[in-house]
């Protein structure tokens, strides 16, 4: 399976047999050029702009929403489409169930014998009251982690950090921070949370994701060609 990073909380992953999912397309007020792909699955873990634009898949994708009712609700989301797995994880954009920023869904996918986790907008950690272990178990162990670090809008590097520890996650993916796409938002850039780790490598705007590593990685992915 290979990865490509568009910026923020967008990625397109491509599976061996050609399915093409894009992942939390944004609009043209983020910063970042909006991705223009080819897709056949759209997830969308809520209806913000920046995670929403399903204009952005090109042909007649299927588009599986985290939410409902506008976002007001957590769907109930276990399909298979065309061999992809997906499931929804209800979770919350804020540390006060809601309140503040509304309602999140990290989507679970398997394909290619390899599970991903991305996180949408998380805006909490995954212990205490704030989450019950029974909602988040078949999250544990993923392969991969596509996990928001700038704070401000979702959990910063600290909590990142008790996140991964918690799922346990064999390569580790940060998304949602500063770059020089958007300087102007409230985030935190991607150093912080690679501060003091030992484990990372920059693997480029597209990274072939087999072999896994026997170890954990930070896999920092750049949001265009470094030519580009």
């Amino acid at each position: 399976m290979k990865i490509t990073y568009f910026g923020h909380a967008c990625f397109l992953l491509e599976s061996r047999e050609g399915k093409r999912i894009l992942i939390d397309p944004f609009n043209d007020q983020v910063g970042y050029p909006v991705p223009r792909v080819a897709a056949d699955l759209v997830l969308v873990s809520h209806e913000h702009f920046d995670h929403n634009y399903v204009e952005a898949a090109t042909g007649s994708p299927r588009v599986i929403r985290g939410l409902r009712e506008g976002g007001r609700e957590h769907a109930d989301v276990r399909e298979t489409v065309e061999g992809v797995r997906v499931v929804a994880i209800p979770t919350y954009h804020d540390n006060v169930h809601g309140a503040q920023r509304g309602k999140n869904a990290m989507f679970r996918i398997e394909v290619d014998g390899l599970k991903i986790l991305h996180c949408g907008d998380l805006g909490h950690d995954l212990e205490g009251a704030n989450f019950h272990e029974g909602a988040y178990k078949g999250a544990l162990k993923p392969d991969i982690l596509m996990v928001p670090v700038g704070g401000h809008y979702t959990i910063d590097a600290r909590t990142a950090e008790l996140v991964v520890n918690r799922l346990q996650a064999r390569v580790v993916i940060p998304m949602h921070y500063r770059t020089e796409a958007n300087p102007a938002w409230p985030l935190a850039p991607v150093e912080e949370f690679l501060a003091g780790k030992r484990n990372v490598t920059r693997v480029g705007h597209r990274v072939e994701a087999t072999p896994l590593p026997s170890y954990r990685e930070v896999w920092v992915m750049d949001w265009k060609e470094k030519n580009a």
